[in-house]
């Protein structure tokens, strides 16, 4: 008898079992059945709902618990690049909706990458200012001749560019060999980024024509990602990546669309650093000759296989959440904008950066930091010595390394450089230390331009207009730029449309650096009336600019 109940009872859980199971695939195909009947039904007029692209569900650790944040703002935006674009493309629409046509209208034009009113682009085989502005004698003058002491590199000496003397522990590939080149490695087997570095030397960062530095442009989009951690230092979240070969860039991920402009009240030190500003500046350093930014490309990363997945950084890898949006994010850690409320988020995981490709590390070209004299407060309320005194260009020069070489020259350059783009944030700059004074300044750090298009900070001009100085062939070439045939905005055009993320400046940033341009041919012009053109203008050519030959 106690057999039999004990059978029945095990009938009885089988029974439970097998109706539990059932009902489980009745729920699972009662949607489909009914969306095939629907579809089916002769009398239904409903088109069938369009397929939605397949996308794939993020991997994520097993110990990993998913945030899902009911607080997640989408302030200051999504990070696809494609905001900025169709805001671009209603802005070139001149409206929004309308007609019910207006959407298929909209979807057969070809997509406008500028604003309104923006010319349309020459056809390839006349757009040819950018080629034609390099032909130019005033970019053809050779620099003096290099001495061994004017490298920054010897690659026939003994230097042996081991990336361990970094201590990178990923300094090592896949098979455990150690990347070693040394003088007698031929320079056609260095990777990219490593003929970058051995080009530089005491005039320049890179030479007008160094192939390798579109190669490198190119590495820097299309490299694989194979480790990433947070930068220490800096306000706002900068990510370190290494590349395959080796190679590091430093990433800065998008926070603004092309359009949005820096808020009235915002204070120039808690303004947004924009991706695009590094890039575009970048292409305005080359076009103006300068050859002092590190290449910088454009890239749409995949945050979840290009960043979670290779990070060893456990501060940032926590940080990685999943809004209601079904959108994943992260915010990291730094001073400004690492909160929840400024997260950084894809569409799904895509998001858009800059990327800066890496100086030669510190144990191997140490560099010196400087203060900028024309620095600024950096306090809502106080004022600057340079703010409030006229004659203050005088006790500068007077002051080492200022009172003799080209150090005063060069801030002039840099004053240029950051007008045209409206950056107020120059507190530090670099040299490298090997070459004491008698160098370039290098200009990083570039993400707080093209903020405002609709307004022009007069006082990035003041070192300008306090020291009246200014290189001849600075001068000229900017002359050079505010040329109808060789106009700066469309110099910028051309060669931002290079980038893999075009377009990069919304078109009245373009319009804005002509109408800047102007003013400071205006300010030279003031200082040569007042002083005269040959206490202004310092003749830095070693030769007639109409004579010159082809550079090295």
């Amino acid at each position: 008898m106690k057999m039999l109940l004990v059978r029945k009872f095990r009938v009885l859980i089988l029974m439970v079992f097998l109706v539990a199971c059932t009902m489980h695939i009745m729920i699972d195909l009662l949607p489909r059945l009914e969306r095939r009947g629907t579809e089916g039904r002769p009398g239904c007029s409903c088109p069938p709902p369009a397929a939605a692209p397949p996308r794939a569900a993020p991997r994520w650790p097993g110990k990993h618990t998913l945030r899902i944040l009911q607080d997640f703002s989408a302030e200051p935006g999504s990070n696809l690049s494609s905001q900025s674009r169709e805001a671009a493309e209603r802005a070139a629409g001149g409206g929004g909706g309308g007609a019910a046509g207006g959407g298929e209208a909209a979807a057969a034009r070809p997509r406008r990458l500028m604003n309104p009113g923006a010319p349309r682009p020459p056809p390839p085989a006349a757009a040819a200012p950018l080629a034609a502005l390099f032909q130019h004698p005033l970019y053809r003058a050779a620099l003096p001749p290099l001495a061994e002491g004017d490298l920054l590199f010897n690659v026939n000496s003994d230097i042996r560019f081991n990336p361990r003397a970094a201590e990178q522990p990923e300094w090592q590939n896949e098979d455990n060999e150690e990347f070693l080149p040394t003088g007698e490695t031929s320079i056609d087997s260095y990777p990219n980024w490593l003929k970058f570095h051995i080009g530089i030397n005491r005039y320049e960062l890179y030479s007008r024509h160094n192939p390798a530095i579109e190669a490198l442009l190119q590495d820097l989009v299309s490299q694989k990602i194979t480790s990433v951690a947070m930068k220490s230092g800096g306000t706002q979240l900068k990510l370190i990546m290494t590349f395959q070969n080796y190679g590091q860039a430093l990433f800065k991920p998008m926070k603004q669309t092309r359009e949005q402009e820096t808020p009235p009240d915002f204070f120039y030190f808690s303004d947004y650093e924009r991706h695009n500003a590094e890039i575009a500046a970048f292409h305005l350093d080359r076009i103006l000759d300068f050859r002092r930014v590190p290449p910088v490309a454009g890239r749409l990363v995949n945050m979840t296989r290009e960043i979670r997945d290779v990070t060893r950084d456990k501060k940032l890898w926590r940080t990685f959440f999943i809004s209601p949006a079904n959108n994943i994010c992260f915010y990291g850690e730094c001073s400004y904008y690492c909160s929840t409320e400024h997260a950084l988020c894809g569409k799904p995981d895509q998001i858009e950066g800059s990327l800066a490709a890496f100086l030669p590390d510190l144990s191997l070209a140490k560099r010196k930091t400087w203060r900028n004299p024309w620095r600024r407060s950096y306090h809502k309320r106080k004022k600057a010595e340079w703010e409030v005194d006229p004659d203050y260009c005088e006790e500068v020069k007077q002051t080492p390394p200022y009172d003799s070489g080209t150090r005063i020259l060069d801030i002039m350059d840099m004053t240029v450089f950051d007008f045209l783009m409206g950056n107020m944030d120059r507190h530090h700059y670099e040299t490298f230390e090997k070459f004491g004074n008698e160098t370039f300044i290098i200009h990083l750090d570039n993400g707080r331009g093209f903020g405002k298009y609709s307004h022009d900070e007069l006082s990035i001009l003041v070192p300008l207009n306090q020291c009246c100085r200014i290189r001849k062939s600075t001068y000229l070439r900017l002359q050079l730029l505010a040329k109808e045939e060789y106009k700066l905005s469309l110099l910028m055009k051309e060669s931002l449309l290079k980038d893999k993320i075009a377009p990069i400046l919304y078109q009245p940033h373009l319009e804005a650096m002509d109408r800047r341009l102007r003013i400071v041919l205006r300010a030279v012009g003031d200082c040569i009336e007042k002083d005269g053109y040959d206490n202004v203008v310092e003749n830095d050519f070693n030769t007639d600019v109409n004579t010159v030959t082809t550079e090295r």
